[in-house]
């Protein structure tokens, strides 16, 4: 079936390779630098390794990340439209980065440029597979043959029912990112404090609790999940890991034998989110009652 319209994303929605290339989603890539070199966390075609990245995390190496660059982001969308192709971009959350407002200004210079074409943006208000799910669903609809406006207007009535909750493993990326204090780090490091955070309804990153331990950390991802999702048996759901598959699958599995779920994605995290959030982290992205 032809597509009425080309999806385009960025690398905060930390969409696996095969979905990307088999639904023809254009991604914009963020980047990240290690002692002054920039790496960009997705480039077509091109297989991407993260376990040095993950290595290097753990080494507690300096690593900073950049948003999506605009006159690159202006030229390939640029390029889409001059094949005729209407655009609907579904952007990191503008709540934790500068993605989405950079992206959004290059949109508008194209407007003036292409005034016959359709160019729609969403801030999903999400992050990582959270935004990813929204990218889902926005191509399940185009495959049904739905409108640009209608699966826009879909995204910006359904955003806030994609939940998400994280846990990690290692405070001192919290502490590097200024999310907690360095007193917070060591004492919370010393009582194996894991916490439990969640993307609110603005888009940000925020804390709402602590537990002991890496097991009752997962088991209150799960219990999230058991408080809020809608139709768990038919809905897809999705888990990022920062390079610990073992705690994703234990996810997974648990899903699958307490609340009948039938479809689930694991994904390593992106470079850019796991940077912030370290090695170790679990996150999971379903479909709720609320955020």
């Amino acid at each position: 079936m032809k597509m009425n319209f080309t999806i385009v994303t960025d690398t905060g929605a930390n969409l696996p390779e095969n979905i990307i290339e088999e639904n023809d989603i254009l991604v914009l890539s963020l980047s990240f630098f290690v002692d002054d070199k920039e790496y960009y966390s997705y480039e077509p075609g091109k297989k991407t390794d993260l376990s040095e990245f993950y290595k290097m995390m753990r080494e507690k190496k300096p690593i900073r990340t950049s948003l999506v660059n605009a006159a690159l982001a202006k030229e390939q969308i640029g390029a889409l439209l001059a094949e005729g192709k209407d655009v609907l971009y579904v952007g990191f959350s503008s709540g934790l980065s500068g993605t989405f407002q950079s992206v959004s200004i290059a949109m508008e210079e194209l407007k003036e440029e292409y005034p016959d074409r359709k160019i729609l943006a969403v801030d999903t208000l999400a992050a990582a597979l959270g935004q990813g799910l929204l990218v889902y669903f926005a191509i399940q609809q185009r495959k049904a043959g739905v409108q640009i406006e209608d699966v826009y207007q879909w995204i910006m009535e359904n955003r806030l029912h994609i939940c998400h909750w994280f846990t990690v493993d290692d405070l001192f990326f919290l502490k590097r990112g200024g999310r907690i204090s360095a007193a917070t780090a060591v004492v919370g490091t010393a009582l194996s404090i894991k916490p439990v955070l969640h993307v609110d309804d603005e888009g940000h990153l925020i804390n709402m609790s602590k537990t002991r331990g890496r097991k009752k950390s997962l088991e209150a991802l799960l219990k999230k999940f058991e408080e809020t999702a809608i139709n768990p048996g038919e809905t897809p759901v999705f888990i990022s890991h920062g390079d610990c598959l073992e705690d994703a699958q234990y996810v997974e599995q648990k899903l699958k034998e307490k609340y009948g779920v039938k479809e689930v994605l694991i994904q390593i995290l992106d470079p850019v989110i796991g940077a912030h959030a370290g090695p170790g982290t679990v996150a999971l992205f379903f479909v709720g009652t609320q955020r």
